[in-house]
């Protein structure tokens, strides 16, 4: 199911609205570090390629957004990607697959992450996440 991007919209501005509070993207990284263990290990092992600490949060960050953005959608959350679900996603991790199946989500890291491990990192994330969904 695609994900409308009056879902990533609203997603994106609650967000925004909450970044003025300072535990705010703590508690967002801490809760998908506990809830996605794999995608969590999947991040720290690409650490020096994502820009270190910072990168490895930003990432895990934007991973969470993701993963309310199909919360939201399907009206339940996400389950715990596997090995397996990451390395299926990173298998279709082309930008046209991502643009085709999920073309919001695409947007969304298309337009807010600038760094490109990164975007490839969220690519597979997402591909992952629209699997198990």
């Amino acid at each position: 199911m695609k994900i409308k991007e009056e879902i990533v919209a609203k997603i994106v501005k609650e967000a925004s609205a909450k970044m003025s509070d300072p535990n705010y993207s703590a508690v967002l990284v801490g809760t998908f570090v506990q809830s996605q263990p794999a995608a969590s290990q999947y991040v720290s092992a690409a650490q020096k390629e994502l820009g270190g600490a910072e990168g490895v949060v930003n990432t895990i960050f934007h991973a969470s957004l993701l993963a309310q953005c199909f919360k939201l959608a399907n009206n339940r959350t996400i389950p715990e990607l596997s090995f397996q679900d990451l390395d299926n996603g990173s298998k279709l991790n082309e930008k046209s697959e991502l643009k085709e199946k999920q073309p919001s989500l695409w947007e969304y890291i298309e337009q807010n992450v600038e760094q490109k491990e990164m975007q490839k990192t969220l690519r597979t994330f997402a591909l992952a996440m629209d699997l198990v969904s």
